[in-house]
């Protein structure tokens, strides 16, 4: 039995709900399926906003082949055989990537051949910023659109168009969960009428709890998980930071995320007690972004235990913050003489660098704050 969400699927744009930025008379999406442009993009944009519904529409208007993987369990031999098929003859071979992000350097660099030669058209979909996740090579041959989180009033829409009727409290404590997720909001009617046959605020709820590690990426579990991964590396537990870790793994939390943090947690709680633990850190979101889940998982269990059981100095952290604190208040505090740079004449006749010695033990701060100490 299809599910809700695809037999609500719009067909056309003049069907599809939102991100009028791009679909709209005269924007770019709009123009490009009017003049049937082929051409490789990136859709960049929070879950449930119309992706994957865009990818299918775009591909429907230029008569294509069009597949679709998701790069959570995808890789090269996918590729490889959506490549080696027979078919394209009438029509372009269009590559749907779901999580593009999800795909590390290595199977980024197998992809970009095909895009370039043109014999695969690539659409990718991301809730990440695909400057950061997407290979620059790969980046300039796409045009990245950026989908924007869909607003009360349009997912009122989306809802309506659902089919079920449902009073106004039920479909605002809805609209609310949801957080401009429209694919969440229509599963949780689905799966509601399914469970009760009636769709009320009350039984919206007790579906809501139903749901099997519920993980919304932009909701409290969210930051409550990474929250109590940080405070148990934090507290020396690596059997609490394991279970958390896990949680978010088995969730689908962006192991790179995951990664950052514990790059970060490297110098802001350990620091100089232990100068190894940043060159870890940086190390296991190398492997992340090279060996791709599940198998990263065992890298990541790796740094969380190192991080868990060093020693902790959070004086790094707190330098900074000092700095920062200072660098405000007193804005741009003129630099001494001495230790400016002085590539011209004009500068060391202004006696720029004049005295300067390589290893004084004279404080280099500026006049105002001379003999501060951020660093204890």
């Amino acid at each position: 039995m299809e599910p809700l969400a695809f037999k609500i699927r719009p067909k056309n744009l003049a069907e599809f709900i939102g991100q009028r930025h791009l679909v709209g008379k005269g924007k770019p999406f709009e123009i490009a399926i009017a003049k049937k442009h082929l051409f490789s993009f990136i859709f960049w944009g929070p879950p449930g906003v119309g992706k994957t519904t865009l990818a299918k529409i775009y591909a429907e208007a230029l008569n294509a082949e069009y597949h679709q993987l998701s790069a959570v369990s995808a890789g090269k031999e996918d590729i490889k055989k959506i490549i080696d098929a027979e078919g394209g003859l009438f029509g372009p071979k269009i590559l749907f990537l779901d999580e593009i992000h999800r795909f590390n350097k290595a199977q980024q660099d197998f992809l970009l051949p095909f895009v370039e030669s043109g014999k695969l058209t690539l659409i990718g979909a991301t809730t990440e910023n695909p400057s950061f996740e997407v290979i620059p090579a790969l980046l300039s041959r796409c045009r990245v659109f950026v989908l924007n989180e869909l607003s009360d009033a349009e997912m009122e829409e989306i809802i309506k168009h659902a089919g079920f009727s449902m009073d106004k409290e039920a479909r605002d404590w809805l609209i609310g969960m949801a957080g401009g997720d429209a694919r969440q909001a229509i599963a949780m009617i689905e799966n509601t009428h399914k469970l009760y046959g009636e769709v009320t605020i009350e039984n919206l709820k007790n579906t809501l709890q139903s749901k099997h590690l519920r993980y919304d990426k932009k909701g409290d579990e969210h930051y409550n998980t990474i929250s109590a991964f940080i405070k148990s590396m934090r507290a020396s537990q690596p059997d609490a930071a394991l279970y958390y870790l896990a949680r978010m793994i088995e969730s689908g939390e962006d192991p790179k995320f995951i990664a950052r943090r514990m790059v970060i947690f490297a110098s802001e709680d350990i620091g100089m007690e232990d100068s190894g633990a940043l060159p870890l850190a940086n190390a296991v979101f190398r492997a992340v972004e090279t060996v791709g889940l599940p198998e990263a998982g065992i890298n990541l269990s790796h740094g969380a235990i190192y991080l868990s059981l060093a020693s902790k100095n959070r004086s790094v952290y707190h330098a900074y913050l000092a700095t920062i604190s200072d660098a405000k208040e007193y804005g741009n505090l003129p630099i001494p003489l001495k230790i400016r740079n002085a590539p011209t004449k004009l500068m060391k006749d202004l006696k720029y660098g004049e005295g300067y010695e390589k290893y004084t033990k004279e404080d280099l701060l500026p006049e105002k704050i001379k003999g501060k100490r951020y660093f204890h």
